[in-house]
């Protein structure tokens, strides 16, 4: 594997914050499986069923994120691209938590050092670091801001580039139960046409995906924030850094039906 600044910096990041884990207390913890289905999907056979395996949690040094996507391809044939795998590793580390001080300012919670390591089954490892904001938005369970700067890895020839990614819940009462609106934007602004004095293929994109979920365990009578059931929904221009065109569609617009559990 090539090394690289970004990915020195994150393998010093996730290395300092398992020794964080060690020394320090969990604050809490989460772990959810959720099973989708949706069609229309591009580039990759257009009919999908995920199972999602996520680990959310706060300790004394920041918090962190880990999904795992176990993706099957239907019409597909086993053993030849019959099923996929995907997932991120996203520790952050907190100023204020590390140093105990208060930086909020303004809209401001808290200023952090945000990672994040993409890796899969293709040729999509990807390393990204940067600053990362905690905000307080009125309404919103939470709302996350991070700047990174990815550096891809691999075989494939792509340049580095600037992403923005703001993460967000929000909760809304319906009848006996409630709404929660939850989900992530992935920008990758900008385009650069060489990477190591090779043609870079990787282009800018958009890549919006909201979840649209009903607590369905409240309002059968069962307790809170388990059983969920709703759509996700998914717009990805330019999908994969691949540039949408008359010859090969790669702009992405599809909704997926959703069950998920909270353990």
């Amino acid at each position: 594997m090539k090394t690289t600044l970004a990915s020195s910096l994150f393998t010093i990041g996730l290395l300092g914050s398992t020794s964080a884990v060690a020394q320090s207390p969990l604050l809490w913890h989460d772990e959810s499986i959720t099973y989708l289905y949706g069609k229309n999907f591009k580039i990759d056979p257009a009919i999908q069923q995920t199972i999602t395996l996520e680990h959310a949690s706060a300790w004394t040094w920041g918090d962190l994120f880990v999904f795992v996507d176990n993706i099957w391809f239907n019409g597909a044939k086993s053993g030849n691209g019959h099923h996929n795998m995907y997932g991120e590793i996203s520790p952050r580390l907190s100023a204020g938590k590390l140093f105990n001080t208060d930086l909020s300012f303004g809209p401001i919670k808290d200023v952090l050092l945000a990672s994040t390591w993409e890796f899969g089954d293709d040729d999509v490892d990807a390393y990204l670091l940067g600053p990362g904001f905690d905000l307080a938005v009125p309404g919103f369970d939470y709302f996350q801001l991070n700047f990174y700067y990815r550096q891809p890895d691999g075989d494939r020839v792509r340049a580095g580039a600037w992403q923005i990614t703001p993460a967000w819940s929000y909760t809304l009462p319906l009848g006996n139960s409630n709404l929660v609106i939850d989900g992530f934007i992935d920008w990758v602004v900008n385009n650069k046409s060489s990477s190591g004095g090779k043609q870079s293929d990787y282009h800018a994109n958009l890549h919006f995906n909201p979840q649209i979920k009903y607590d369905l365990g409240k309002s059968l009578g069962y307790e809170a924030k388990h059983l969920y059931v709703g759509v996700e929904y998914d717009y990805w221009s330019d999908k994969y850094g691949i540039k949408d065109s008359q010859v090969f569609a790669t702009d992405q617009n599809t909704t997926s039906l959703l069950v998920k559990y909270h353990f």
